[in-house]
């Protein structure tokens, strides 16, 4: 007997920065001296007060079920938040906790796409956001967005992206890959062609917490009544807090769109982790000191490498001003030849970097910038400049 699978699982790409990951944990099990500069996720542990209410959980026996949509504390907890950080108001019907940003995201691509709906999302864009789209049955549109413009959407882009059948735009400030952060002026623009256009717009601000050089998060949502009423507005604790592990992703969205996300989470997942909310929970109520140390410890890093990265042949570089990325134009080294070998695309750089250097870097093409390499500085700054060393030693062999 023959059994047929999924026709749209096997259209979805497995994630290249996973493969990378793997390729360089594979290394270092062979004791290799690896730099990895892939990582996703704070080097940070989890702070001491968080880590302390997740026991807590336990000791008090705080291990059953809770509603799917999340505990009432914690749904509150976002509440305030949303509140005090983002100046916007939710109530908690309104909020749905999820088991992590993926997964907040994923319920609001099935809660708003029917099929052959479109998505605008702005290249460069994290690689799982046009995988996500075509497993809610939504067609991906790509609009490329590059340096000059500082690798963000205009207001006229979007505009003309926008078809009969466009459903939502993706919006994520700070971005991943690039690091970038969209001002107050250039979201207001961006809001005014959202509302004329009657599309959501799916607002990722994960990163939100990790901004620098006295820039401004901004919510798009809270940039007027109409605009709010368009926007599904999505976070979680992993990066801002280091705990990616805990896998708790939070959103804000309209009552009805809320209802359905809630909805679809009860018959895929039911509630998120129980322990991990009563954490998430002290993580958003309790004290926000180590958060700002990890903030300050990120910029550090975020300045060295960027000036490393500004002084070496034959790659460009943006200063980031959000995130943990640099996203770095490697287009100078292709077409060149390291040891008489050509240097056709990102992949075989890549290849080059980690089998021979022993550094491991995110290609950019499943991100939608083929010449284009991102780096984490969620590394330490030994690591750092030891994998900019080395990596600036592959450059002056280039010729």
């Amino acid at each position: 007997m023959s059994l047929t699978l999924s026709e749209k699982a096997k259209r979805v790409k497995p994630s290249s920065t996973l493969a990378i990951t793997a390729k360089a944990n594979e290394l270092k099990a062979k004791g290799l001296d690896v730099v990895g500069f892939g990582a996703g996720e704070p080097d940070f542990m989890t702070p001491e007060n968080i880590k302390n209410a997740g026991h807590s959980a336990i000791d008090n026996n705080q291990t059953k079920y809770t509603a799917a949509a999340g505990m009432p504390a914690l749904r509150q907890a976002v509440c305030d938040k949303f509140k005090r950080f983002n100046n916007l108001i939710y109530e908690p019907a309104q909020v749905v906790i999820s088991n992590g940003g993926k997964h907040t995201l994923m319920n609001a691509f099935q809660a708003i796409l029917n099929p052959g709906d479109e998505v605008i999302i702005p290249a460069p864009y994290w690689l799982s956001y046009p995988e996500m789209v075509k497993l809610a049955d939504g067609v991906p549109v790509f609009v490329k967005c590059g340096v000059e413009q500082d690798y963000k959407i205009t207001a006229k882009q979007l505009a003309d992206a926008c078809t009969d059948k466009t459903k939502a735009f993706v919006l994520t400030s700070p971005s991943n890959p690039t690091g970038m952060l969209y001002s107050k002026a250039e979201l207001e623009e961006l809001a005014k062609v959202i509302v004329e256009k009657d599309i959501f717009v799916i607002s990722d601000e994960i990163y939100e917490n990790l901004v620098y050089d006295n820039n401004e998060c901004v919510s798009i949502a809270s940039l007027g009544e109409d605009i709010y009423k368009h926007t599904i507005t999505c976070c979680g604790v992993a990066k801002g807090y280091a705990m990616t592990g805990w896998r708790i992703g939070y959103c804000g969205a309209p009552l009805d769109v809320a209802k359905l996300m809630s909805s679809i989470q009860s018959h895929q997942t039911s509630n998120p982790n129980t322990i991990a909310q009563v954490a998430a929970v002290e993580a958003l109520n309790g004290p926000q000191d180590s958060i700002e140390a990890m903030r300050l410890e990120f910029d550090k890093r975020r300045i060295v490498m960027y000036e490393r990265l500004s002084s070496m042949p034959y790659i460009k570089t943006v200063k980031p001003q959000g995130a943990f990325y640099s996203f770095v134009d490697i287009s100078g080294v292709l077409g060149k030849t390291h040891k008489d070998v050509l240097i056709n695309n990102v992949s075989e750089l890549a290849k080059i970097l980690i089998e021979e250097y022993l550094v491991a870097v995110i290609p950019c093409t499943d991100f939608g910038f083929e010449d284009h390499i991102r780096l984490s500085y969620a590394i330490s700054l030994e690591q750092i400049n030891k994998g900019l060393d080395r990596i600036e030693k592959f450059l002056n062999t280039v010729c």
